[in-house]
């Protein structure tokens, strides 16, 4: 290694998970004596050392970290051309393992920039040897560097670290706020953790939080400490993330909620066990591992202490293998929904709800563990949030159900249609049969628009307020949504009602936003509501054109009124 990678000592900071407010792992950041770091690698790439100079900071990392024992996993950094070849990166990060005692899968490999110039088959390769052996892997820099999507796409990794210098325009900027969301979808689909990092204001966790973003790293929480570890790790942790309405993407994951776990051996002594409870930082439980990394048995922390500290317990167990005082662990696969784990609880019947439940992964190895308690409570109040955010006579969300749904398919250029729907002279209706009338016509609407979003796919609806009515749909759909709303005959008592449909449809580059597009809403609600009778009109952003789809009086088997 060059003599300049010689002196260089390393800062620690943590990463936090929103659901939990625990620390789930700490990244080891090198700092040179002088300069950046960046500027050490790229000095030994122009002298073809980088992969040797990555490789021996990887080590060093190691090494360093070893003195503050945390028992959480590492993350360490590694440029794309190292990772594509493992031969030259193993034999030091193995050795300096060994030597620390530490195990591959409590290291997460973070690959980052540059990644032009690498091939990509040499580095998928590379990543697979490192996975086979047990490192978890994740990429860097996303937002800032080269990373190209159909690589994000083709590799598996556990985790996706979005660069702070794409968050810094947050909250301000509806382009980054989207771009946000995809990541957000994209993780959610695919299994992948998302991480925001360089948080530096509460606005900014503000709006990842409300995004869906659930690991962050950053200065708000806790600086990076040069040859140090912070304070108990934890100086300001950032308290669990407020529940957000449940929908298919944004359903909570087992591993939302995964800690990292304290493991020993499967062969381990009683006495390594209260070793290991009483030295470090109260793990609620240790998990038995065999040689490939699989649980064997499970650990509870009072239950192991009472048996140990009993009469003639010490005597009796200290010396013995831990298996006869654990129990048989109890596991759930990595990506699994937070409902199957309830799901499991119940169908175990399982009574001690604070035990560790084991997360496994593909082959078994275990990756981390969760508490039943800490599901049971965020479910409930992900629930409770979403009741509380129904409107109370139509028990439909509010529009920023709508919203999400409209910025995540412009953001993907998935076209649709969003339509606003709302009832002709509604306060005529109150003021001649009464509010009770008016509620009942609401509450009908309401049953709809939820018979609509269940037999439709793509149709996702909101009730703004009052008789104002939000609706998101593909644009194969929007005729079947028009004639069901349009063709009812609807009645307030003795009064015959009359709707105004007004929709916006959405395709190409030309709607930015949900924002823009409830603004070109806005006036062509009132162009509806000029057309006699139940009347539908349409436009595109872009254009000051509507046409006139249906009312009284016009014929939907004839071409559509043209208005300039």
């Amino acid at each position: 290694m060059p003599a300049a990678a010689d002196d260089v000592g390393f800062a620690f900071q943590p990463l936090y998970s929103l659901n939990t407010g625990g620390v789930v792992g700490v990244e080891a950041l090198a700092r040179p004596a002088a300069g950046r770091v960046h500027d050490l690698l790229r000095a030994a790439q122009r002298r073809g050392r980088l992969v040797h100079v990555d490789a021996g900071l990887a080590a060093q990392a190691v090494r360093a970290e070893a003195a503050h024992e945390t028992l959480l996993p590492l993350h360490l950094n590694l440029t794309a051309l190292s990772a594509a070849a493992p031969q030259l990166v193993l034999d030091p990060l193995l050795e300096s393992l060994g030597h620390t005692g530490r195990r591959p899968r409590e290291i997460v490999l973070e690959i980052g920039a540059p990644f032009h110039g690498v091939s990509p088959k040499a580095l998928l390769a590379g990543m697979q040897r490192f996975g086979e052996l047990g490192f978890r892997l994740a990429f860097d820099g996303l937002g800032a560097g080269d990373l190209p999507l159909n690589l994000l796409a083709e590799a598996r990794v556990d985790l996706v670290k979005l660069d702070r210098t794409a968050l810094r325009r947050l909250p301000d900027e509806d382009a980054t706020v989207a771009l946000v969301e995809s990541l957000v979808h994209f993780t959610s689909r695919t299994g992948i953790r998302l991480a925001a990092t360089g948080i530096e204001a509460e606005e900014q966790l503000a709006t990842v939080r409300r995004l869906g973003v659930r690991i962050v790293q950053g200065n708000l929480f806790a600086p990076a400490r040069a040859n140090a570890m912070p304070a108990g790790l934890v100086t300001a942790p950032p308290e669990p993330a407020l529940p957000v309405p449940l929908t298919p993407t944004t359903t909570p994951r087992v591993d939302d909620f995964r800690h990292p776990a304290t493991t020993l051996p499967e062969d381990a002594t009683c006495d390594d066990v209260r070793r290991v409870l009483l030295d470090h930082d109260a793990p609620s439980g240790i998990v038995g591992l065999d040689a490939a990394g699989r649980p064997r048995w499970s650990i509870d922390r009072t239950r192991f202490l009472l048996e140990l500290t009993g009469p003639f317990g010490h005597a009796l167990h200290a010396n013995k293998a831990a298996a006869r005082l654990a129990d048989p662990p109890r596991t759930i696969r990595s990506g699994a929904g937070a409902l199957e784990l309830l799901d499991l609880v119940a169908d175990a019947g399982l009574t001690r709800s604070g035990d560790d439940i084991v997360v496994v992964g593909a082959d078994g190895e275990c990756l981390g563990v969760v508490f039943v308690t800490e599901i049971v409570r965020a479910m409930a109040e992900a629930k409770i949030e979403e009741a509380a955010a129904l409107n109370p006579l139509t028990r439909l969300p509010g529009s920023d159900t709508v919203a999400r749904e409209v910025d995540r398919r412009i953001a993907a250029g998935r076209p649709l249609v969003v339509a606003w729907l709302d009832v002709d002279s509604f306060k005529r209706i109150n003021d001649t049969v009464g509010f009770a009338a008016g509620d009942d016509l609401i509450r009908a609407l309401g049953r709809a628009l939820t018979d609509l979003a269940a037999k439709l796919r793509s149709v996702t609806v909101s009730h703004v307020g009052g008789d104002d009515f939000l609706i998101a749909c593909d644009i194969d759909e929007i005729p079947a949504v028009a004639d069901t709303l349009l063709g009812t005959p609807w009645t307030a008592q003795h009064l015959t009602v009359t709707v105004s449909l007004a929709t916006v449809v959405c395709a190409g580059t030309a709607a930015k936003s949900y924002h823009e597009v409830s603004r070109l809403l806005a006036p062509l609600k009132k162009r509806a509501k000029d057309v006699p009778g139940s009347s539908w009109v349409n436009s595109w952003p872009g254009t000051d054109r509507f046409e006139i789809l249906r009312g009284q009086g016009h014929d939907p088997l004839r071409a559509p009124n043209q208005v300039r």
